[in-house]
């Protein structure tokens, strides 16, 4: 006869998961793989639904011009993704932009060369990042809300001064051709976008700086007491966000031939779109750089078929949100079955 534990239960059926437990896990898991390769598995069906649905979508000028539209979204949303990543936000990047963009055309009108207008551009976007950072962390702020939403008013002010509250036209020719020529058949926008994206890659994963990100984003106590130096690595992510931002205006910037103070509306609403539609978390420690380029995609083919569709533009604002609200939900669905995997793989090892 079999041992029995104070409970009854039979100490060998104890020892063993219960079927239920076994099947249980794989299932919670196989629900967990589909929700991380869900914007992916999204924006394909999106570009097979929209193939049938307009003649135009998938000729080679539209792709072009969806590239080239979401150039800007997806090169702004990679450094946000990064601030993300540390459970902070940056509501500044559309006034940073169009702050770059003035100071660029002020810069090219006063004789500078465009290596200096280019470099003059993403110094700017990197100043308001490191007025983010320094003053988020330094200033013992409790949220970057605060002052993220400060430099948007301030950088959205100084724009408007310095440029008179008008556009500036004129840019270099080489900035010009960035925004506007094609390479290969593809934007020029693009190869920009490829740039930034391989040294954010490259730079997550081979220095100790792309661990610490997810470290300080996934448990900041722990960070911590790891000896991470927390408060520099939270500057670094908004001064990479505001390089961004001056990136992004020089593309804006060659794509119109102008810099203006009215660049980058709602641009912040699209990067943290991007970020989290493409299936990072607003918990922080979770996300790659993909997501944000697969989100930035999905928002430019939904608007390009809107308009292809001749769907109200108002309406668009309502789809967008539509699917930050799926795409926040999906977050919160995912959280709920990491939380229940664990259980169950710690039950089965019991």
């Amino acid at each position: 006869m079999p041992e029995t534990g104070d409970t009854g239960t039979t100490v060998g059926e104890a020892a063993l998961p219960s079927p239920r437990k076994q099947e249980a896990v794989p299932g919670l898991a196989l629900g967990l793989v589909l929700l991380s390769a869900g914007p992916v598995v999204i924006l394909a069906l999106l570009i097979v639904v929209l193939s049938f649905l307009s003649p135009y979508f998938l000729t080679g000028r539209n792709l072009s011009n969806i590239l080239a539209q979401t150039a800007v979204i997806s090169v702004v949303a990679m450094g946000q993704h990064l601030v993300i990543l540390t459970r902070g936000i940056d509501l500044s990047v559309g006034s940073n932009v169009a702050l770059a963009s003035v100071v660029g055309a002020l810069s090219f009108h006063a004789g500078a060369p465009a290596f200096a207008v280019i470099a003059v551009m993403i110094a700017s976007g990197a100043a308001v990042g490191a007025i983010n950072g320094l003053f988020y962390v330094f200033g013992r702020l409790p949220h970057p809300f605060i002052i993220t939403l400060a430099t948007l008013s301030i950088a959205k002010g100084l724009a408007l001064r310095l440029a008179d509250g008008r556009a500036i036209p004129g840019m270099p020719d080489t900035i010009d051709a960035l925004g506007r020529e094609a390479v290969w058949g593809l934007p020029g926008s693009v190869f920009v976008v490829a740039g930034v994206a391989a040294v954010l890659f490259i730079m997550a994963k081979t220095m100790v700086w792309g661990r610490w990100i997810y470290a300080v984003g996934g448990r900041p106590d722990a960070a911590v007491r790891m000896g991470i130096p927390v408060s520099w690595v939270l500057v670094s992510v908004y001064v990479i966000s505001g390089l961004c931002a001056g990136i992004g205006a020089v593309i804006l910037a060659g794509r119109t031939d102008a810099g203006s103070p009215l660049f980058g509306n709602q641009l912040e609403l699209d990067t943290i779109a991007a970020v989290i539609i493409g299936g990072a978390s607003f918990l922080g420690g979770r996300g790659h750089l993909g997501h944000a380029l697969i989100g930035a995609l999905m928002i430019g083919v939904i608007r390009n078929a809107l308009n292809l569709l001749n769907v109200n533009v108002f309406f668009q604002l309502i789809v967008i949100g539509v699917v930050i609200v799926i795409a926040v939900e999906s977050d919160v669905l995912r959280n709920y079955l990491e939380g229940r995997v664990r259980v169950m793989q710690a039950g089965r090892q019991s």
